[in-house]
């Protein structure tokens, strides 16, 4: 599936992934492959995303890598749409 987390000054990251964990404003929750179209507001937390990710160089200092080899950017807030495989998190 395609993920594009998009801030207010670039778009930080787009590309092919296998799965998307996100902070909803009701818990986290995790998006996989064929998952049911959503939209949902995002509170402070941590934008978790699996799969194999080459970050621009220009962002590489707001991400961080997990324990389980997932790639990990801290976000105040947000939302976040899934539809067709396709997820655009736009994150504050």
């Amino acid at each position: 599936m395609y993920l594009e987390i998009v801030s207010p000054e670039a778009t930080l990251f787009a590309g092919e992934v296998t799965s998307v964990t996100v902070p909803g404003v009701n818990g986290e929750f995790q998006m996989l492959e064929n998952h049911a179209p959503i939209v949902s507001l995002l509170q402070e937390g941590k934008v978790k995303v699996k799969g194999n990710i080459t970050i621009d160089e220009a962002f590489e200092n707001k991400f961080s890598k997990g324990n389980d080899g997932e790639t990990i950017l801290p976000i105040a807030s947000g939302t976040v749409e899934m539809k067709d495989n396709k997820i655009i998190v736009l994150a504050d």
